[in-house]
């Protein structure tokens, strides 16, 4: 008799069950046993390269049941992709279920992201029972460290750094149990054999506090804090600095020693309650705060309370965080205030990982710093979102999120591998590896050498960690972005051919990839509105309408163009943008002889106008940009915010957007919001917005004394209803009686406005369109990478 007849006969079954997704490092095989015990099946789990891989054997019912719980009760890191089942034959007298170690194989699994701590580790390091109370390196299946520290794949503790720490006899015994929460938790440690973390003082001397009162140097910590010290902190991806949010001197103090001027920080605080002494915590947001990917959240500050002004100047939202790991944890335990918990490093570079650079590099802006010896691999920021028309979208996407992989859309899974190198800005890159894409960590603003530098070792890491080839490389136009010009050197020396893509297109792209938007599914409008990106007529574009799908885009509707008065010096110094605006739309007679009692008259007046018209007539270093990012700078610098000098990209707008008057916002007539014309180009019949009437309308409120926050909200309302009507205008075949399209993607910086996204989308809804706006990856050039890859995969597939 056959074995496979036995087995009928005996009413068993037999199979082998491949998943796929993140599955690794996240307790997923400890899961697996536990089922195929209470099922009572026999066979093994293990993890290779592609996932993880079962055989189970047992009655016909079991494996069933086995099988549907192994979709459904999955453990709360993982994500499971795709679950496929086949029969097999196998042994009846196999006896129990046994997790097997690690294969080596081509890597096809996500590493997973670091994680926030869990509940059961919170309760571990507050108990005095436990061993690992107040151990500030507690972690286990369901939390912790993983990108951070993995140097290699398969994950196990051996491609870690956590390598270097032998584990003692007590760790071990739960390392190797399969029914305890730390079965295979690669980082997992104690007190007595984990990493340690001690206080020094960056000026030399010897740290002293009074033992009685501080039980070790975690909690000296608090002390100092409270005692207007600046503390650089070493935690999972990097080194913060810390100080008192409450205190303006230390947080004044820390602005000029950090040299960032203008930018808000982030903040950490104990617990929720401490939060909501100065925001507003809505159920989603709360979410967001005690979720295991423990984000940055940006709140309304509207609470009873107030932290230093000096924390997020001119801006009504504070960017607040739990404390995500047992470090932090134990620094907050005794703080009642919040905390700045901004990254160590000087403005505009990246964050300091290396004890030895912290010694080096910020000696002269903290004053302690609190060391610990497990080193961080990879560097991963904290990561950004805000709750904007009711979804969570990501500003910055990094700790807690990358690398996690996207799946790509139907239609993609023949895509060849590809790597595509994003922007120049709020960078990051992407790898295409079997249809699924792989968004890298925030990688910052390239112009910096250590941040390039730090793209470039990140390229080899993620290389080496999905063991990955490119047949392909994707950029963008603009030759002048470092990241083309890397991609161009790599191309060369690999002879890999390159492919070259239009920046917003890339942003429409993204857009339509996050959404799953299928492959060939027809062109949607795509709305990109940002700041400045290479147009297809080597103009520079910023605010774009384009029917575009994945493999082309058509320009049908734009900005009105205006020029750049000094070319990138104009992004500094916003009241270029609205001089050139102004001149654009009335010239300097018809200002002066409306406008000649404006304060705003005046202080254009005593600029260098002479010089500025003379650029302007012969076209010197003041190229045209229909960019939207300007836009909001001259409107912003019209009313009186932020004009002589942006400290950093987008201050403009971020202000304007905070100065909104929500009465007039949720109230007022839409007749009132500033409008713009939709007119056609004389010499190629595009529509694009006209802002004429909507500056003649600021300067008629300048000139009524009307408040700010009136203004604000009707150029925001203005914009977004203008927006929604040139939507309207430009899907409306004229060939046809039906649209062109139904769908709408909204994507660029300036979708990460709240007001104009929530303004835009609701005119849209309420016009019958299926609106897509980013969530998963940011609408900035941060997503930029995800919509490269997509047109390049796209544009292969059609080629084959």
């Amino acid at each position: 008799m056959s074995n496979a007849l036995a087995m009928a006969l005996a009413g068993l079954s037999a199979v082998r069950i491949r998943v796929e997704g993140t599955v690794q490092g996240v307790g997923f095989r400890p899961n697996v046993w536990r089922l195929a015990g209470e099922c009572e099946l026999a066979g093994f789990v293990l993890n290779d390269g592609a996932g993880v891989l079962i055989e189970v054997t047992g009655a016909d019912e079991a494996v069933r049941r086995f099988i549907d719980r192994l979709a459904a009760e999955t453990p709360p890191l993982s994500r499971v992709d795709r679950l496929i089942s086949e029969p097999i034959v196998a042994n009846p007298e196999l006896q129990g279920f046994r997790i097997l170690e690690s294969l080596e194989g081509e890597v096809q699994t996500p590493v997973a992201p670091d994680a926030g701590m869990c509940p059961a580790c919170r309760e571990e390091i507050g108990n005095p029972i436990e061993r690992r109370f107040r151990y500030p390196f507690t972690n286990c299946t369901h939390c912790g460290p993983r990108f951070s520290i993995i140097s290699a794949v398969p994950y196990d503790r051996s491609r870690t750094t956590m390598a270097e720490f032998a584990m003692c006899a007590a760790c071990a015994g739960e390392y190797r149990d399969p029914s305890d929460r730390r079965f295979h938790a690669q980082p997992i440690a104690c007190h007595t054999c984990g990493p340690k973390a001690w206080l020094e003082r960056l000026d030399g001397r010897a740290v002293t506090f009074d033992q009685r009162s501080t039980v070790d140097d975690v909690e000296a910590v608090s002390g100092l804090l409270q005692k207007g010290e600046i503390v650089a902190i070493k935690g999972l991806g990097g080194f913060h600095l810390a100080c008192d949010a409450t205190n303006d001197g230390v947080v004044s103090k820390l602005r000029r020693r950090k040299r960032r001027y203008g930018k808000p920080f982030a903040l950490m605080a104990r617990d929720l309650d401490v939060i909501r002494s100065y925001c507003t915590i809505d159920d989603e947001e709360q979410r967001l705060l005690e979720s295991s990917e423990a984000p940055i959240v940006l709140l309304q500050a509207d609470g009873r309370k107030e932290v230093s002004d000096a924390v997020a100047p001119g801006l009504d939202t504070l960017g607040f965080m739990l404390p995500y790991t047992p470090l932090h944890r134990l620094v907050m335990k005794w703080m009642d205030r919040p905390v700045v918990m901004t990254s160590g490093n000087f403005s505009d570079e990246p964050q300091i990982i290396e004890n030895s650079k912290v010694l080096r590099r910020l000696q002269n802006v903290a004053d302690y710093v609190l060391f610990h010896d497990r080193r961080i691999a990879n560097r991963v920021d904290d990561s950004v979102v805000r709750v904007m028309g009711g979804e969570p979208r990501l500003l910055r996407r990094s700790r807690g999120y990358a690398p996690g992989a996207i799946p790509l859309p139907p239609g993609f899974e023949q895509s060849p591998d590809l790597l595509a190198f994003g922007a120049e800005l709020k960078s990051t890159f992407c790898l295409v590896k079997r249809g699924a894409a792989i968004l890298s960590q925030h990688q910052g603003d390239l112009e910096n050498i250590e941040t390039l530098e730090d793209f470039v070792k990140n390229l080899c890491l993620y290389t080496d960690l999905f063991q990955h080839r490119p047949k392909l490389l994707v950029v963008d136009r603009h030759s002048d972005y470092l990241s083309t010009k890397l991609a161009n050197e790599r191309a060369s020396d690999q002879r890999l051919p390159l492919l070259h893509v239009q920046h917003h297109h890339a942003h429409i792209a993204s857009c339509l990839a996050e959404h799953g938007v299928a492959l060939d599914t027809p062109p949607v409008i795509g709305v990109a509105m940002d700041g400045l990106g290479l147009g297809d007529d080597g103009a520079l574009w910023g605010g774009e309408f384009l029917l575009a799908d994945y493999r082309d885009s058509q320009r049908i509707g734009t900005l009105k163009p205006v020029a750049m008065l000094g070319g990138a010096q104009a992004i500094r110094e916003p009241w270029r943008n609205l001089y050139a605006h102004l001149m654009a739309e009335m010239g300097w007679a018809r200002f002066a002889k409306k406008c000649a009692e404006l304060e705003l008259f005046a202080y254009l007046k005593n600029k260098p106008r002479g010089t500025l018209d003379a650029m302007l007539a012969k076209g010197i270093n003041s190229p045209l940009a229909s960019s939207c990012g300007r836009l909001f700078d001259a409107v912003a610098a019209a009313v009186g915010l932020c004009r002589d000098e942006a400290l950093f990209e987008g201050q403009g707008a971020m202000e304007l957007e905070a100065a909104v008057d929500r009465k007039t916002l949720r109230n007022e007539s839409d007749d009132l919001a500033y409008p713009i014309a939709i007119p056609h180009q004389k010499e190629n019949g595009l529509p694009y917005l006209e802002p004429l009437a909507l500056w003649q309308a600021i300067l008629g409120d300048l000139i009524l004394k009307t408040p700010v926050g009136v203004m604000a909200a009707r150029f925001h309302k203005g914009l977004a209803k203008s927006i929604a009507a040139m939507v309207e205008k430009l899907a409306q075949d004229r060939d046809a009686q039906e649209r062109r399209s139904d769908t709408v993607a909204l994507s660029g910086g300036c979708f990460q406005n709240k007001i104009l996204l929530e303004e835009t989308k609701r005119r849209l809804d309420e016009r019958g369109f299926r609106v897509l706006a980013h969530a998963r990856v940011p609408a900035n050039d941060g997503g930029l990478a995800l919509g490269q890859a997509a047109i390049g995969a796209a544009r292969s597939i059609k080629a084959r």
